[in-house]
């Protein structure tokens, strides 16, 4: 894994979103149009916290998210989201 030259802020965390599912259960495969987006990710840089409320999310874990939280970010031609810790619903 290469190292992440990007160090959020506060109470931000950096993810990589999990792949988009390729097939259907049935074994039908989805056209790029047609995905979904992931909802699920893994935690690749986090910030320092704000000062009364420490991150309870590190680096390595898988997260569960909203479909539409975070900021869409491109770093050395592979996707990330940034994203508040409060956008963050569940570790996985």
């Amino acid at each position: 894994m290469t190292e992440i030259r990007v160090k959020p802020l506060a109470d931000r965390v950096l993810v990589e979103p999990a792949a988009a599912e390729e097939k259907t259960a049935g074994g039908l495969y989805i056209p790029d149009t047609a995905k979904e987006k992931p909802q699920k990710g893994k935690v690749v840089a986090v910030g320092p916290g704000k000062k009364d409320e420490p991150l309870t999310v590190k680096v390595g874990d898988n997260v569960l998210y909203g479909k539409y939280g975070g900021t869409e970010l491109n770093i050395d031609g592979k996707d990330y989201l940034i994203m508040r810790e409060s956008d963050i619903y569940a570790i996985v």
